[in-house]
Protein backbone atom coordinates (compact mmCIF):
# COMPACT_ATOMS: atom_id res chain seq x y z
CA UNK A 1 0.00 0.00 0.00
CA UNK A 2 0.60 3.75 -0.60
CA UNK A 3 0.69 5.89 2.14
CA UNK A 4 0.26 9.93 1.71
CA UNK A 5 0.72 12.04 4.34
CA UNK A 6 -1.15 15.78 4.25
CA UNK A 7 0.61 18.24 7.07
CA UNK A 8 -2.47 20.74 9.01
CA UNK A 9 -2.31 24.18 6.97
CA UNK A 10 -3.61 27.02 8.88
CA UNK A 11 -5.67 29.72 7.05
CA UNK A 12 -3.02 32.74 6.88
CA UNK A 13 -0.41 29.92 5.34
CA UNK A 14 -3.23 29.21 2.30
CA UNK A 15 -3.59 32.93 1.40
CA UNK A 16 0.14 33.19 0.27
CA UNK A 17 0.11 29.80 -1.37
CA UNK A 18 0.09 29.77 -5.45
CA UNK A 19 -2.07 26.91 -7.75
CA UNK A 20 0.40 24.38 -7.11
CA UNK A 21 0.59 24.67 -3.17
CA UNK A 22 -2.97 24.57 -3.02
CA UNK A 23 -3.23 21.23 -5.10
CA UNK A 24 -0.57 19.62 -3.49
CA UNK A 25 -1.81 20.34 0.03
CA UNK A 26 -5.38 20.37 -0.29
CA UNK A 27 -6.13 18.07 -3.81
CA UNK A 28 -5.53 14.50 -4.03
CA UNK A 29 -5.22 13.21 -7.66
CA UNK A 30 -4.80 9.40 -7.89
CA UNK A 31 -7.29 7.47 -5.73
CA UNK A 32 -8.09 4.15 -7.60
CA UNK A 33 -5.51 2.93 -9.49
CA UNK A 34 -5.83 -0.99 -10.81
CA UNK A 35 -4.48 -3.56 -8.20
CA UNK A 36 -3.76 -0.85 -5.60
CA UNK A 37 -4.32 0.48 -2.38
CA UNK A 38 -3.66 4.26 -1.91
CA UNK A 39 -3.72 6.16 1.13
CA UNK A 40 -3.65 9.44 2.22
CA UNK A 41 -3.35 10.60 5.62
CA UNK A 42 -4.11 14.50 6.79
CA UNK A 43 -3.59 15.53 10.13
CA UNK A 44 -6.78 17.55 9.82
CA UNK A 45 -8.77 15.70 12.79
CA UNK A 46 -6.17 12.26 11.65
CA UNK A 47 -8.68 11.35 8.54
CA UNK A 48 -7.50 8.73 6.10
CA UNK A 49 -8.85 9.07 2.42
CA UNK A 50 -8.07 6.18 0.37
CA UNK A 51 -9.29 4.03 -2.85
CA UNK A 52 -8.90 0.51 -3.33
CA UNK A 53 -9.46 -0.83 -6.98
CA UNK A 54 -8.92 -4.68 -7.01
CA UNK A 55 -8.13 -6.30 -10.37
CA UNK A 56 -7.35 -10.11 -11.22
CA UNK A 57 -6.59 -10.46 -6.93
CA UNK A 58 -8.18 -9.57 -3.68
CA UNK A 59 -6.54 -6.76 -2.07
CA UNK A 60 -5.69 -7.10 1.77
CA UNK A 61 -5.87 -3.28 4.20
CA UNK A 62 -2.51 -3.71 5.96
CA UNK A 63 -1.43 -1.87 8.76
CA UNK A 64 0.35 1.19 8.52
CA UNK A 65 2.66 3.09 10.52
CA UNK A 66 0.49 6.18 10.80
CA UNK A 67 -1.99 5.10 13.32
CA UNK A 68 0.20 3.53 15.75
CA UNK A 69 -1.80 0.16 16.02
CA UNK A 70 -0.86 -3.31 14.84
CA UNK A 71 -4.37 -3.05 13.04
CA UNK A 72 -5.55 -0.71 10.82
CA UNK A 73 -9.07 -0.59 12.78
CA UNK A 74 -7.51 -1.17 16.16
CA UNK A 75 -8.83 2.36 17.29
CA UNK A 76 -10.56 3.66 14.03
CA UNK A 77 -13.95 3.04 12.07
CA UNK A 78 -14.05 3.47 8.11
CA UNK A 79 -16.42 4.00 5.29
CA UNK A 80 -16.59 1.63 1.82
CA UNK A 81 -18.56 3.07 -1.10
CA UNK A 82 -17.93 1.86 -3.83
CA UNK A 83 -18.22 4.02 -7.43
CA UNK A 84 -17.33 0.87 -9.79
CA UNK A 85 -18.71 -2.41 -10.70
CA UNK A 86 -19.62 -4.94 -8.53
CA UNK A 87 -17.22 -6.03 -5.43
CA UNK A 88 -16.73 -7.57 -2.20
CA UNK A 89 -15.22 -6.79 0.73
CA UNK A 90 -14.51 -9.19 3.43
CA UNK A 91 -14.40 -8.04 6.96
CA UNK A 92 -13.19 -10.71 9.25
CA UNK A 93 -14.66 -13.67 6.95
CA UNK A 94 -18.06 -11.97 5.86
CA UNK A 95 -18.55 -11.08 2.91
CA UNK A 96 -20.60 -7.60 2.33
CA UNK A 97 -21.52 -7.16 -1.65
CA UNK A 98 -21.28 -3.65 -2.89
CA UNK A 99 -23.13 -2.48 -5.98
CA UNK A 100 -22.36 0.87 -7.42
CA UNK A 101 -22.76 3.44 -4.98
CA UNK A 102 -23.53 1.25 -1.90
CA UNK A 103 -21.42 2.05 1.21
CA UNK A 104 -20.08 -0.36 3.79
CA UNK A 105 -19.49 0.68 7.69
CA UNK A 106 -16.71 -1.38 9.05
CA UNK A 107 -17.04 -0.90 12.93
CA UNK A 108 -13.64 -0.29 15.24
CA UNK A 109 -12.05 -3.66 16.14
CA UNK A 110 -12.34 -5.64 12.68
CA UNK A 111 -9.01 -7.10 12.29
CA UNK A 112 -8.96 -8.20 8.52
CA UNK A 113 -10.41 -6.65 5.73
CA UNK A 114 -10.02 -7.51 2.06
CA UNK A 115 -11.33 -5.57 -1.32
CA UNK A 116 -12.45 -7.93 -4.59
CA UNK A 117 -13.97 -7.29 -7.78
CA UNK A 118 -17.05 -9.31 -9.60
CA UNK A 119 -15.28 -8.52 -12.85
CA UNK A 120 -12.08 -7.78 -13.75
CA UNK A 121 -12.99 -6.25 -17.01
CA UNK A 122 -14.45 -3.45 -14.63
CA UNK A 123 -13.48 -3.95 -11.48
CA UNK A 124 -15.18 -2.22 -8.35
CA UNK A 125 -13.23 1.20 -6.78
CA UNK A 126 -13.64 1.50 -3.25
CA UNK A 127 -13.23 4.63 -1.97
CA UNK A 128 -12.33 4.26 1.84
CA UNK A 129 -12.83 7.25 4.62
CA UNK A 130 -11.67 6.10 8.38
CA UNK A 131 -11.39 8.22 11.38
CA UNK A 132 -10.81 7.81 14.92
CA UNK A 133 -13.28 5.62 17.08
CA UNK A 134 -13.30 5.17 20.82
CA UNK A 135 -16.12 2.54 20.54
CA UNK A 136 -17.25 -0.92 18.80
CA UNK A 137 -20.04 -0.09 16.47
CA UNK A 138 -21.62 -3.04 14.12
CA UNK A 139 -20.34 -3.09 10.87
CA UNK A 140 -23.28 -2.14 8.29
CA UNK A 141 -23.90 -2.45 5.00
CA UNK A 142 -26.33 0.40 3.44
CA UNK A 143 -27.51 0.06 0.04
CA UNK A 144 -28.14 3.65 -1.98
CA UNK A 145 -31.41 2.67 -1.88
CA UNK A 146 -31.39 2.16 1.90
CA UNK A 147 -29.76 5.38 2.34
CA UNK A 148 -32.39 8.63 3.55
CA UNK A 149 -32.83 10.61 0.25
CA UNK A 150 -33.04 14.26 0.57
CA UNK A 151 -34.33 16.56 -2.53
CA UNK A 152 -33.01 20.06 -2.69
CA UNK A 153 -32.45 23.04 -4.96
CA UNK A 154 -34.44 23.92 -8.10
CA UNK A 155 -33.79 23.66 -11.70
CA UNK A 156 -33.82 27.58 -12.40
CA UNK A 157 -31.01 27.87 -9.70
CA UNK A 158 -28.81 25.09 -11.63
CA UNK A 159 -28.38 23.47 -7.91
CA UNK A 160 -31.36 20.66 -8.34
CA UNK A 161 -30.04 17.28 -6.19
CA UNK A 162 -30.36 14.30 -4.35
CA UNK A 163 -28.62 13.85 -1.00
CA UNK A 164 -28.37 10.51 0.52
CA UNK A 165 -27.34 10.58 4.18
CA UNK A 166 -25.73 6.72 4.84
CA UNK A 167 -23.63 7.28 8.36
CA UNK A 168 -25.94 9.73 9.75
CA UNK A 169 -27.61 10.41 12.73
CA UNK A 170 -30.82 9.94 11.77
CA UNK A 171 -29.64 6.48 9.77
CA UNK A 172 -27.12 4.24 12.07
CA UNK A 173 -24.77 5.37 14.84
CA UNK A 174 -21.03 6.10 14.87
CA UNK A 175 -18.34 7.32 16.59
CA UNK A 176 -16.91 10.21 14.14
CA UNK A 177 -17.99 9.90 10.68
CA UNK A 178 -20.61 11.42 8.81
CA UNK A 179 -21.04 10.23 5.21
CA UNK A 180 -23.56 10.95 2.46
CA UNK A 181 -23.24 11.26 -1.17
CA UNK A 182 -24.88 14.20 -3.55
CA UNK A 183 -26.22 13.74 -6.77
CA UNK A 184 -26.74 16.46 -9.01
CA UNK A 185 -29.72 16.68 -11.78
CA UNK A 186 -28.61 16.80 -15.34
CA UNK A 187 -28.34 20.67 -16.41
CA UNK A 188 -27.52 21.64 -12.46
CA UNK A 189 -23.96 22.18 -11.55
CA UNK A 190 -23.62 24.26 -8.20
CA UNK A 191 -23.41 22.64 -4.87
CA UNK A 192 -23.35 23.56 -1.07
CA UNK A 193 -24.29 27.49 -2.43
CA UNK A 194 -24.86 29.56 0.04
CA UNK A 195 -21.94 27.97 1.69
CA UNK A 196 -20.63 27.43 5.31
CA UNK A 197 -18.05 26.47 7.26
CA UNK A 198 -17.86 24.15 10.26
CA UNK A 199 -14.79 24.60 12.38
CA UNK A 200 -15.74 22.00 14.82
CA UNK A 201 -15.29 19.18 11.96
CA UNK A 202 -13.07 18.77 8.89
CA UNK A 203 -14.53 17.07 5.56
CA UNK A 204 -13.17 15.43 2.26
CA UNK A 205 -15.16 15.64 -0.76
CA UNK A 206 -14.75 13.40 -3.46
CA UNK A 207 -15.80 13.91 -6.89
CA UNK A 208 -17.34 11.66 -9.45
CA UNK A 209 -19.38 10.57 -12.33
CA UNK A 210 -17.54 13.56 -14.22
CA UNK A 211 -17.06 12.97 -18.48
CA UNK A 212 -13.10 12.84 -18.67
CA UNK A 213 -13.09 16.05 -20.49
CA UNK A 214 -15.08 18.00 -17.48
CA UNK A 215 -14.01 19.70 -14.23
CA UNK A 216 -14.99 20.59 -11.27
CA UNK A 217 -14.09 24.35 -9.94
CA UNK A 218 -13.97 23.49 -6.04
CA UNK A 219 -13.96 26.76 -4.05
CA UNK A 220 -12.50 27.04 -0.45
CA UNK A 221 -10.35 29.29 1.48
CA UNK A 222 -11.91 31.62 4.58
CA UNK A 223 -15.00 33.28 3.58
CA UNK A 224 -13.20 36.57 2.82
CA UNK A 225 -10.02 35.20 1.32
CA UNK A 226 -11.13 32.24 -1.30
CA UNK A 227 -9.83 30.27 -3.84
CA UNK A 228 -10.45 27.29 -6.10
CA UNK A 229 -9.14 24.43 -7.36
CA UNK A 230 -9.83 22.65 -10.59
CA UNK A 231 -10.42 19.02 -10.02
CA UNK A 232 -11.01 16.14 -12.37
CA UNK A 233 -13.12 12.94 -12.07
CA UNK A 234 -12.39 11.11 -8.83
CA UNK A 235 -10.48 13.42 -7.35
CA UNK A 236 -10.34 14.31 -3.89
CA UNK A 237 -10.31 17.34 -1.79
CA UNK A 238 -9.08 17.70 1.79
CA UNK A 239 -11.11 20.42 3.43
CA UNK A 240 -10.12 21.78 6.84
CA UNK A 241 -12.98 23.55 9.44
CA UNK A 242 -11.80 27.18 8.49
CA UNK A 243 -12.42 26.99 5.18
CA UNK A 244 -15.91 27.03 2.51
CA UNK A 245 -16.26 24.12 0.72
CA UNK A 246 -18.51 25.12 -2.46
CA UNK A 247 -18.30 24.27 -6.19
CA UNK A 248 -19.60 24.17 -9.57
CA UNK A 249 -18.94 22.00 -12.86
CA UNK A 250 -18.64 22.22 -16.50
CA UNK A 251 -21.45 19.61 -16.32
CA UNK A 252 -23.67 17.50 -13.55
CA UNK A 253 -21.88 14.99 -11.37
CA UNK A 254 -21.97 13.82 -7.53
CA UNK A 255 -19.41 14.02 -4.80
CA UNK A 256 -19.31 12.02 -1.13
CA UNK A 257 -18.85 13.92 1.45
CA UNK A 258 -17.42 13.07 5.04
CA UNK A 259 -17.23 14.53 8.20
CA UNK A 260 -15.07 13.75 11.20
CA UNK A 261 -14.44 15.77 14.47
CA UNK A 262 -15.88 17.21 17.82
CA UNK A 263 -19.65 15.85 16.74
CA UNK A 264 -21.87 14.11 14.76
CA UNK A 265 -24.57 16.67 14.34
CA UNK A 266 -25.04 17.10 10.73
CA UNK A 267 -26.42 20.75 11.02
CA UNK A 268 -23.97 22.52 13.23
CA UNK A 269 -22.60 24.84 10.82
CA UNK A 270 -22.19 28.35 10.44
CA UNK A 271 -23.41 29.86 7.38
CA UNK A 272 -21.90 32.14 5.30
CA UNK A 273 -24.09 34.77 3.41
CA UNK A 274 -23.56 35.75 -0.02
CA UNK A 275 -22.61 39.24 0.67
CA UNK A 276 -19.56 38.24 2.83
CA UNK A 277 -18.00 35.90 0.36
CA UNK A 278 -14.61 37.74 -1.20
Amino acid sequence: MRVDIRQPVGPEAAQAFDTAQLRERFLVETLFMPGEIRLTYTHFDRLIVGGATPTMEALALASIRETGTPGFLDRREMTVVNIGGPGDVFADGRAFPLGHRDMLYLGKGVKEVRFASAEKEKPAKFYLLSAPAHKEIPSRLIRIGDAKRVDLGARATSNERSIYQFVHPDVMESCQLVVGMTVLAEGSVWNTMPCHVHDRRSEAYLYFGLPESARVFHFMGEPAETRHLVVANEQAILSPGWSIHSGAGTSNYSFIWAMAGDNVDYTDVDMVTMEDLR
